[in-house]
């Protein structure tokens, strides 16, 4: 009789740690607008919170638009105030679902999923469809991906006087290790 008890509280558990979910708050979005020939328009965020749920696919990502670094702190005014309106606008939000995502079929070596999901930004919700080179590490999950978006689909205007300095077309990468 112990035994089984001991067998099903091993089973309970077990179904447990499988449904928990992965986190990291340190993920890093690096976002670029650059125009070649032009001063670069480039930011990083290393302190975006990232949620797995490993038993659905299921993802979530939280970014707060004031943790964006420029090298060139005018830039990163210019991007709070006047781009982005951070303080009407404090974050990015994505929800979504990786395709066909398998955890116990994850090695070491980076396996290659789609992401599709809701992306809502300054006000306005995309569809978002992106690659993602994804892999178990010794400490985690690692997911790794590169993706355009416009900023005119989010209805940031970029002003006539930067309009050949700064690209519409925004390239977003993202790198995080869920634990």
């Amino acid at each position: 009789m112990k035994k089984n008890i001991f067998i099903a509280i091993l089973f309970v558990s077990a179904i447990g740690i499988s449904q928990e979910k992965k986190i990291s708050k340190t993920g890093k979005i690096t976002f670029e607008a650059s125009v070649p020939s032009f001063e670069e328009v480039k930011a990083t965020n290393t302190n975006v919170t990232f949620v797995l749920n490993p038993a659905t696919g299921e993802i979530a990502c939280l970014a707060l638009m004031k943790g964006f670094r420029f090298k060139v702190a005018l830039m990163e005014e210019h991007f709070n105030e006047n781009y982005i309106e951070s303080d009407q606008y404090p974050k990015a939000i994505f929800k979504g679902k990786i395709e066909n995502f398998a955890l116990n079929s994850l090695t070491a070596g980076s396996q290659d999923f789609t992401i599709k999901g809701k992306l809502e930004l300054h006000g306005k919700v995309k569809d978002i469809t992106a690659n993602a080179r994804i892999s178990m590490l010794g400490s985690g999950i690692s997911i790794v991906s590169n993706f355009d978006v416009n900023a005119s689909d989010f209805n940031i205007a970029i002003p006539s006087l930067v309009k050949n300095k700064v690209s519409n077309k925004i390239n977003i990468q993202i790198v995080a290790i869920l634990k």
